[in-house]
Formats: structure tokens, sequence, C-alpha cells
């Protein structure tokens, strides 16, 4: 009897089991036909901007800065690569209407105007950065000894992806170049001091979230005292307000060292 009830107890369980199964690849699969429906432009029902247009499984944006985003829809969620997801609250082929970050229910309608496909004509979005190498120097006198400082800013290749909302409150990427800096002094013929500067030099004063988002932004002598030559470096979150400024300090002797100062 006892055997009997444990074989009874293990069919019931693979059976949940498998419905369960069943259950997670249903809720999983993609919707072709609400991927297709949402393909084209659309805009604001009531302002009449333009919010994005769809082709093929990625979203294009109409500023000159988002990245395209890769989607699928997923039962009644709009699902971002990233994981984000958004609940849709009504689609037809001329209508599509989700809930943003907010709650607030975006309404959207499909448009053929040929002004707002003039909106996509840029082909890929512009990336943040200096466009060429800056190059500051100067001459400066302390206690008798002449010292020449030489500062270079050069443009990377490296990207920094900054995640923030647009106005429809969608979370899209904006991408960053960032940039390395270059400290040299001289004392007269003689050099002091020669070094590249990155801002993963920084993580030990910097917290690492900030710098994940930050990029090297600037540069810039400061004073010079009996401690040496006073150089401020700025990292700052693009398009943004917040920054930490750091201190790099090159000694008489050559020496580095660095210090937060706010």
């Amino acid at each position: 009897m006892k055997k009997q009830l444990l074989i009874i107890f293990a069919i019931v369980s693979l059976i949940g089991c498998s419905r369960q199964q069943v259950s997670v690849a249903e809720e999983e699969k993609e919707s072709r036909e609400a991927k297709s429906m949402l393909q084209g432009i659309w805009v604001d029902k009531e302002s009449g901007d333009v919010s994005f247009r769809v082709k093929g499984d990625t979203i294009f944006y109409a500023d000159t800065t988002s990245m395209p985003a890769y989607f699928k829809i997923v039962g009644d969620s709009l699902v971002f690569a990233t994981g984000t997801k958004y609940a849709i609250e009504k689609q037809t082929e001329h209508l599509f209407w989700f809930r943003n970050q907010n709650g607030d229910v975006i309404k959207l309608e499909k448009t053929d105007d040929q002004d707002a496909t003039a909106e996509f004509t840029h082909d890929t979005p512009k990336i943040m950065t200096y466009t060429h190498q800056v190059k500051t120097d100067s001459v400066v006198n302390y206690n008798g000894e002449r010292y020449h400082w030489y500062i270079a800013i050069n443009p990377t290749k490296f990207k920094v992806v900054k995640r923030t909302y647009n106005d429809d409150g969608v979370e899209v990427e904006n991408v960053y170049y960032d940039n390395i800096m270059h400290i040299s002094v001289f004392k007269g013929g003689q050099k002091l001091y020669s070094s590249d500067f990155r801002k993963q030099q920084y993580s030990h004063l910097v917290p690492s979230g900030f710098l994940t988002e930050a990029i090297l932004a600037n540069m810039e002598y400061s004073h010079a005292d009996a401690a040496g030559l006073h150089f401020n470096a700025t990292l700052c979150i693009p398009d943004g307000a917040s920054c930490y400024l750091v201190e790099t300090l090159i000694s008489y002797k050559g020496q580095m060292t660095m210090k937060m100062l706010e």
C-alpha cells in the first residue's frame, strides 16, 4: 500500500513539475504578433512628439544621443535586453499604451508622417567626447626655481554607458567616450614627472558605482606651494551635475599623491 502511495505521489509531482515548466515556457515565449504590430514610428497621442521607431527587434529613438534598444514582447510586457519591463495596457495596429517606470500610462499612436520619418535620418547616435587632443602648458617660478608643466587631454574610444530616462519615462542608454589625461613637469631641462591618468586610478577615492558611469572630464593646473605643483582632476557623470574634484600633487622630487577636494 505504501509503495502504491509513493508511486502515485511521484506521478502527481511529475505532472505538477511538467505543468509548471510549461507555464514558465509560455510566460517567457515571445509574442511575434505583438512585435509585428509594433513595427513603425510612434508618436505621443496628446503632444504629437515622436517617441521612437521600431524596426525588427530594435527600438530607435529620435534624439541623437540615445542608443538603440533591443526588445521583445512577452505576455503583456515590453521587455528590454537590460531586463527592464513595461506593462502594456493596450495594443492594436495603430495604438500602443504602456506604463512607464513611474506608473504613468503613455499613449502612443502610429504615424506615417514624413516629418516624423525625417527625425530618424541619423545613422548612429552621437557619442559625446572631445573631438581632438587639448594641450595646455605654462611656466611657474617658485622659490627661485623655474618649472614648466604640461597637460594633454587625449580622447579615447573607451565607452562609458549612462542609463537615464527619456521624456516618456523609458530607460535609455547614452554612450560617451572617456579621456586620458597626461601631466608632465620639468625643472629646467630635467623631467621631474611624466605620466598618463585614467579614471580607474581614482578608484581608491571615488565610489565604484559613480566611477562606472563617470568620465575623466578635465585636468587643470591649480597652484604651486612648498609641497609642489597642484593639479585638479574632474570626474563627472556626463550631462549631469554630479562631479568629484580630486587633487593631484607633483612634488619637487617628482613624487605624485592624490587627495579628494570635493
